[in-house]
């Protein structure tokens, strides 16, 4: 897609551009007309937490919102009766695995024990045609009339031919899925700027890209989360919480973005895993970036070569097929 071929609407493509405001912030005017949210982890891990403080205010404004992640954990080791679908896993409170990496187990406990919904759904890495079967059978069963796609980092927001791409197959396996589904809103959002540095990540290439998008119409604004609202102290306490129950393996991305939203700066070091990196905390990790998802997999250039996949195996091949062909721009320092 062109810069010159614009998408009229962030949420959905067959609407009228829509009039924000500087008074209401854009993410939350899109949602506004949603009653049943499905936010969802786009790219596997902990990426579920990254949209916890969206839930929060939302929950808290009386919507009805569910929870879904792509998984990696071992879900073929949970008991037989809490999956729901073929590929769906309603993971809840009570549901049990011997595998200690399991991410939805611990989100589920964490919100039971604060009187919050305390179903996760965990779906397996799988291609883009079983995960839309997934994504669609929790739509029907929830009523679902809203869904925003969560990212830890941007990389989500990576069109194809930059310098680096860090881990695009689950995030981008999530976009052409729920892209291939008609429903009323659709959003992706990001939480923690800066992170995917680890994975060569260039970040002026993806402001260019946000800009590109916010003239097709598709760039739903930034939103800091402030460091001492109710969703930031539940955000932070989520994460605590998930390191010491999974301290062979704590969230990188979210305990970077925990440390964002408390403050904290520089080169700031929660786990041993990140020793020997010079790690950059700062504000702008708390800072939602959101745009619509439709408008997102019009820019991605090899979107059309992961639609008849079935396997993640698939996924990765035909990506380092297209990386293979591709000319990638020329990476570029922020200038200031």
């Amino acid at each position: 897609m062109t810069d010159d071929q614009a998408v009229t609407n962030p949420a959905a493509s067959s609407a009228s551009p829509t009039p924000y405001s500087l008074t209401t912030p854009p993410l939350f005017a899109a949602l506004a007309p949603a009653r049943n949210v499905l936010i969802a982890g786009a790219g596997g891990g902990f990426d579920v937490y990254a949209g916890l403080p969206l839930a929060f205010a939302l929950w808290h404004s009386g919507v009805r919102v569910h929870l879904a992640n792509l998984s990696f954990s071992e879900l073929e080791l949970v008991n037989r009766d809490a999956w729901v679908a073929e590929h769906v896993v309603a993971v809840t409170p009570e549901t049990t695995s011997p595998d200690w990496y399991f991410p939805e187990g611990t989100l589920a406990r964490w919100l039971a024990a604060h009187d919050l919904p305390s179903t996760v759904y965990a779906l397996p890495p799988l291609g883009v045609q079983p995960l839309r079967d997934a994504y669609r059978f929790l739509i029907d069963r929830h009523d679902i009339d809203a869904v925003v796609l969560v990212d830890g980092g941007t990389d989500i927001l990576l069109r194809g031919d930059e310098s680096a791409l860090g881990t695009p197959v689950e995030d981008l396996t999530s976009v052409a899925a729920v892209a291939g589904i008609d429903l009323p809103v659709k959003l992706v959002t990001c939480l923690g700027f800066g992170i995917d540095a680890y994975h060569g990540v260039n970040h002026v290439q993806v402001l260019e890209n946000i800009a590109a998008l916010d003239r097709d119409g598709g760039y739903l604004g930034a939103l800091s989360i402030p460091r001492t609202s109710r969703e930031a102290t539940l955000y932070r306490d989520a994460v605590a919480d998930a390191q010491a129950a999974t301290p062979q393996r704590p969230s990188i991305v979210n305990g970077q973005i925990a440390a964002a939203t408390a403050g904290e700066f520089g080169d700031v070091h929660f786990t041993r895993r990140t020793s020997g990196s010079a790690l950059f905390v700062n504000p702008l990790m708390a800072v939602y970036f959101t745009v619509g998802l439709d408008a997102l997999a019009a820019r991605c250039l090899y979107l059309d070569r992961i639609e008849n996949t079935y396997g993640r195996r698939q996924v990765i091949t035909r990506i380092e097929a297209f990386r293979d062909e591709v000319a990638t721009r020329i990476p570029r320092a922020y200038p200031h």
